[in-house]
């Protein structure tokens, strides 16, 4: 089993002791997701795979945030808010704006990406780097905005 999925069921059972419904349903949700995409798969996942399921639902909770901000459902956005925030101390610690923009020069630099038709190069080697510590959207603008 995973370093990351020890730390998650740890977390549940105590949330469990602590009688914390809203932290045990997040928790929960976590485990469900991991649990499908190991059936889903037949394998167990490490902790790469697990750090790429964390953060789709991270991804997922802030369009909700914009949506429901944009709605006027406060309550729902906070909601989300929290959600956010449990799911956060499972993922590595975020890479500054400075780390980022070094890993794409880097990345650039070493899949002699020349243009825009050569994204997709760069865009593979940084996304091993940057998976659950950055917002891909951001990464890729920054990709893009580097090749043109």
């Amino acid at each position: 089993m995973s370093i990351l999925k020890t730390r998650i069921t740890d977390a549940v059972k105590a949330a469990m002791r602590a009688g914390d419904k809203p932290r045990l349903g997040t928790l929960r949700m976590i485990s469900a997701a991991i649990k499908q995409k190991e059936v889903d798969e037949r394998r167990e996942l490490d902790n790469a795979d697990v750090l790429v399921i964390l953060d789709k639902m991270v991804k997922q909770r802030r369009e909700s945030v914009e949506q429901y901000e944009s709605a006027g459902r406060d309550e729902l956005a906070a909601a989300e808010h929290a959600e956010i925030a449990i799911i956060g101390e499972f993922l590595p610690q975020p890479l500054t704006d400075a780390e980022i923009d070094a890993l794409v020069t880097a990345a650039i630099r070493d899949s002699g990406a020349e243009g825009i038709r050569d994204m997709g190069k760069a865009m593979g080697l940084l996304k091993p780097q940057v998976q659950g510590r950055a917002d891909m959207s951001d990464v890729s603008a920054r990709v893009k905005a580097h090749l043109q």
